[in-house]
């Protein structure tokens, strides 16, 4: 009789063996969206890649084969990356459970640059519609003014209900997020009124969603889709991407606001700085016009490094945290601890250059 081993690996296929590996990330609590991806992937990769031979048998040259057959077949360099992380994704997952030793790289896709709303675009998709307007038309113009304030992706904003939205404090509470992190957002005053005007005509249950059909039901993610395609046409912009305006939210915030990645990393939900890096080189925070107005830099030039010593301690001991005259007292002790083998002279130099050079700034 053959032995009988743990994972059976040497009959479990490709295809089954995903169909496990399904199985344990909703286990997990994985979304049901990224699960729909998984799936969707899978589907063209097995149209590259034998699924149904044993996951044993799997090796880098098959895989080196299924690329060159999606960049034969003139995939994008983004769906190339998509697919290989989820594979690898699964594969590390594989070689944990002990079903394949193989593995791959991800794809390295070229970068692009963010695709973004021009100001001219946002004056346009941010005028007003006429009072005796249909409530789409209302509700899809509080949604693009929603979509600058916040940089909310699209699934997140379908899913606000009345009861996240608290005016009289001026926050919302973001529950479905990619990440799967609460997050709760100010919302700046103009968007406070435009949304007070808007929930006294949208009306409803707290537990009902806040951007619904015209029938008061929840906003499936093709409707929001073809409401905002509808819109935008409609003022003549053809740019319709609903993602887009969230890379506008990120150019806005950080060349116009002069906002850091940090911040950013907070706002947008990032769970990394890695992604807001993306921004952050796509939209660089010094504007053409501030580069062009840097006239000059100054530069303190000192003879030696016991010149400078002096400088540089106050800078220390004045810095983010403010020392107390006793912790000055120290410091300054031990710096003639270290020097008083050198010249009592050039100590005294030392802690009086500090106010000379102070002087000597405010002068020039």
């Amino acid at each position: 009789m053959a032995r009988i081993t743990m994972k059976n690996s040497q009959k479990a296929t490709f295809a089954g063996v995903f169909e496990v590996y399904i199985s344990a990330v909703t286990a997990r609590g994985v979304k049901d969206k990224t699960i729909a991806t998984y799936k969707q992937h899978f589907h063209a990769i097995s149209k590259r890649l034998d699924v149904s031979l044993p996951i044993n048998r799997l090796n880098s040259t098959a895989l080196d084969n299924m690329i060159l057959k999606m960049r034969k077949e003139g995939l994008s360099d983004s769906s190339i990356n998509s697919y290989t992380r989820t594979l690898k994704c699964f594969l590390s997952w594989c070689n944990e459970e002990g079903y394949t030793k193989a593995n791959l790289k991800i794809y390295k896709a070229a970068e692009t640059v963010k695709e973004t709303y021009t100001d001219e675009e946002l004056l346009t998709l941010l005028a007003k519609p006429d009072a005796d307007c249909k409530f789409c038309e209302y509700r899809n113009w509080v949604i693009v003014n929603f979509l600058l304030n916040s940089g909310c992706r699209a699934a997140t904003v379908r899913n606000i209900q009345n009861q996240d939205v608290d005016l009289s404090r001026r926050q919302i509470v973001l529950r479905h997020t990619k990440n799967g992190k609460v997050q709760v957002i100010p919302p700046c005053s103009a968007m406070v009124a435009i949304l007070r005007d808007y929930m006294a005509v949208r009306e409803g249950e707290s537990s009902d969603y806040l951007f619904c059909n015209e029938f008061g039901g929840f906003l499936t993610e093709n409707a929001l889709r073809l409401a905002i395609v509808k819109y935008n046409t409609s003022r003549g912009v053809e740019r319709t991407s609903i993602h887009a305006f969230r890379h506008t939210f990120a150019r806005k915030y950080l060349v116009d606001c002069g906002g850091d990645a940090f911040s950013l990393q907070q706002i947008m939900g990032h769970s990394t700085l890695k992604m807001t890096r993306h921004y952050v080189d796509t939209f660089p925070k010094a504007s053409q016009e501030t580069t062009d107005n840097i006239k000059s830099v100054t530069i303190n030039l000192y003879e030696s490094k016991e010149s400078v010593q002096s400088y540089l301690s106050d800078r220390h001991i004045n810095g983010v945290k403010k020392w107390s005259a006793l912790e000055k007292n120290n410091y300054y002790m031990n710096l003639f601890q270290q020097y008083r083998d050198v010249n009592y002279i050039v100590i005294c130099r030392m802690l009086q250059q500090k106010n000379l050079i102070l002087n000597n700034n405010k002068a020039a």
